[in-house]
């Protein structure tokens, strides 16, 4: 399933890579696409919004409703 997140605090290529890292370390199967300049990030994966939100903020990143 398709989610998007609305995350604050991304600046550059770095935070693309460990945004992507960490997602795909929790769920190896996601796909992963992240625009940076408007703060977007959409996940296809089976896990849930609320875990897939803890792995973007554990690390360090702002997910806004």
């Amino acid at each position: 399933m398709n989610q998007f997140f609305n995350v604050q605090g991304m600046t550059c290529g770095h935070c693309e890579k460990a945004i992507t890292k960490a997602l795909i370390a929790f769920d190896p199967q996601a796909k992963i696409v992240i625009d940076r300049t408007l703060n977007k990030v959409e996940v296809d994966s089976t896990k849930t919004r609320v875990s897939l939100q803890q792995v973007i903020a554990h690390e360090g990143y702002r997910v806004v409703v």
